[in-house]
């Protein structure tokens, strides 16, 4: 009996610690989006009526998840610091990043160690720092470690 016990608890950890793949990845997305195509490791989606990008490498154990925000010459200055600012205290898991003229909200992980909770906080997490983005900047409620506030003396940025 015990025996029977030690290998049902053992056979439970291993399929329950599964590691995530793309047929997996693809099999949750599908249940979390609103729409998706492409193929395994290159998906577009759609998450209400924002665009996500959901691109793997399953060799190197990546992935990411990530939306157009804005044009980078539409920013000032000070759009451009609030995103830093936003990524140490309000944007959590996801950054706000600049890549090919454009700036995006991008979620960053692991693939293999990618739960199901996880995934679906990240793709909330991708929508809410686009859509926030010009007002809190923010990818939850949650303010981890401090605020924008208006009496902290605001940097300069060099000019090169």
């Amino acid at each position: 009996m015990r025996v029977f016990l030690f290998l049902s608890l053992l056979c439970y950890s291993i399929i329950g610690s599964a590691q995530m793949n793309n047929d997996r990845l693809e099999q949750l997305l599908s249940e979390q989006v609103d729409s998706i195509v492409g193929i395994p490791g290159r998906w577009q989606a759609t998450y209400k009526e924002q665009p996500l990008i959901i691109l793997t490498d399953e060799t190197n154990d990546r992935m990411r998840i990530i939306t157009p925000v804005a044009e980078v010459e539409s920013l000032d200055e000070t759009m451009l610091l609030n995103c830093l600012t936003a990524n140490f205290h309000t944007a959590l898991d996801v950054k706000y990043a600049i890549s090919n003229d454009l700036l995006w909200c991008v979620f960053i992980h692991p693939l293999g160690d990618l739960t199901e909770k996880q995934l679906s906080s990240a793709i909330q997490q991708v929508y809410s720092g686009a859509i926030t983005f010009g007002t809190t900047y923010s990818s939850t409620e949650l303010l981890f470690g401090g605020s924008n506030s208006e009496e902290k003396p605001k940097p300069k940025l060099k000019k090169t």
